[in-house]
């Protein structure tokens, strides 16, 4: 996953000027039928059953991975494919810290839940 420009900027700020930043416990993950970018947009889904769902991580060294399965819930309507997904801090608006564009599009139709094993969301450092 990569870091948005928003979560670069607080982090080199808490860093190197002491300004305070709290992310916060609980992160949101989200899908997206038009992929995000650093500086974050997208068009993240909605309609159909679509919600963010809360997930929490584990770190090990200099790498978290989300320690539980990351399950959506079952879509009531066909959408767009799945192109992306990011992590939030809030269940609802709040600012987008990470994203991912996956390789391949994802189908999330009618009847469908996507879903991440435990270990799936790694966020790394380098």
């Amino acid at each position: 996953m990569s870091a948005t420009n928003f979560l670069e900027e607080k982090m080199i700020g808490h860093a190197f000027a002491g300004e305070s930043f709290s992310p916060g416990t609980t992160f949101y993950a989200a899908l997206f039928t038009v992929a995000p970018g650093e500086a974050g947009g997208g068009t993240e889904c909605s309609g159909g059953g679509y919600a963010r769902v809360s997930c929490t991580f584990s770190r090990s060294s200099s790498t978290v991975d989300n320690d539980a399965v990351i399950e959506f819930p079952v879509s009531t309507a066909d959408r767009d494919p799945v192109v992306a997904t990011g992590l939030f801090d809030a269940a609802s608006g709040g600012n987008l810290l990470f994203y991912y564009v996956f390789g391949t599009p994802k189908d999330y139709d009618t009847g469908q839940r996507p879903r991440f094993p435990a270990g799936d969301f790694d966020i790394t450092l380098n």
